[in-house]
């Protein structure tokens, strides 16, 4: 009888292969004469650091305040006195309407006066009756506020401190109310609407600090304050509104321009792992890291992530302070496998 010994490496375990047998026959038998070799890893300690609560938003610029300049009626045009690009201040006249009918109430409402005084002194001499001087006193009354009225439609003031970015209207046109003359625009300070999500919303309160970017204004940081939180959520977004001012006093931050607004939400002490420790299964959002034990083992544990900073993440759940966490080498690894650590 002829017997034959082969060896056979089998992923990382020695197999004896036994042959025995003649010409009409053969036997073989096999044996692991040596166990699976344990995968190198890569490990590091984790442990509970203060994480900044931030995230940051995009915005556009706005003005504070933004009016339309027009009258109430249509009238020709007489004077324009300001361009755009002109900064104009609170009360400052921008332009003028054709005064014909100003002046037509003027003189009505002197007449009125005049003959309202000579029946006061009728009435205190017994000539006239209460009720006929009542009337009287209302119709002076009403051709007064119409000349008020007239005269805030024919001198066009600026009610705001502001800028001229619009007219469309030049002297000697007639307005027609199909589009202001004028619109003004106050950009100290300006403000910005930002769309926060609805697991934020205990979180922002009435003059939290933020910071903002502009893409049109790279390397300068402006800082704001929240103003107004908006008392709603959008259903479709899942959002609420909030409004944020910055003083602007240099009036550097312009209308329209794309902004990043970074509100901070304060501060969680929270355990901090390594981006590389992370792995993501595959199908589902969910994210595991393997923990090793002290046995030598390791366990596939489920973890909750909050914020990610740079190279790292912020682990809200499935992780306690201490904990070694594999960093290297998952790929050949799986639940409750024996390791050996890369010192």
């Amino acid at each position: 009888m002829k017997t034959i010994f082969r060896t056979i490496i089998v992923a990382g375990a020695a197999v004896l292969a036994v042959s025995c047998g003649n010409s009409s026959s053969k036997k073989v038998e096999t044996a692991v004469v040596a166990e699976e070799v344990a995968p190198t890893v890569a490990v590091t300690q984790v442990s509970v650091r203060e994480v900044p609560q931030t995230s940051t938003y995009t915005s556009t610029v706005q003005a504070y305040v933004k009016n339309n300049i027009a009258p109430q009626m249509t009238g020709r045009i007489a004077k324009i006195n300001a361009e755009i690009g002109d900064f104009v201040t609170k009360g400052q006249v921008l332009a003028e309407i054709d005064k014909a009918q100003l002046i037509q109430a003027q003189l009505q409402l002197q007449n009125q006066e005049v003959e309202l005084q000579r029946l006061r002194a009728l009435y205190e001499e017994g000539g006239l009756s209460k009720s006929d001087l009542d009337a009287i006193e209302l119709s002076y009354n009403v051709t007064k506020t119409q000349v008020e009225n007239l005269l805030e439609n024919t001198v066009l003031r600026s009610p705001i401190n502001g800028v001229v970015t619009a007219r469309n209207y030049d002297a000697g046109d007639m307005y027609g109310m199909s589009a202001p003359i004028f619109t003004v625009e106050q950009i100290v300070p300006v403000k910005l609407l930002v769309g926060i999500s609805e697991s934020d919303y205990s979180k922002v309160k009435k003059g939290d600090s933020v910071t903002i970017t502009a893409d049109a204004i790279p390397d300068k940081t402006f800082y704001g304050k929240v103003e107004k939180i908006y008392p709603t959520i959008d259903p479709a977004t899942r959002t609420f509104t909030v409004e944020v001012v910055v003083s602007n006093n240099y009036r550097t931050l312009r209308p329209g321009m794309f902004a990043r607004v970074t509100v901070n939400f304060g501060s969680n002490n929270s355990v901090v792992i390594p981006d590389v420790a992370v792995v993501k299964q595959q199908g589902s959002g969910e994210r595991f890291v393997y923990v090793l034990n002290e046995d030598g083992t390791v366990t596939y544990r489920k973890v909750v992530l909050g914020r990610r900073m740079d190279a790292e993440y912020e682990v809200l759940e499935g992780l306690s302070d201490g904990a070694k966490v594999v960093t290297g080498g998952q790929i050949r690894l799986k639940d409750g496998i024996k390791v050996t650590v890369n010192e």
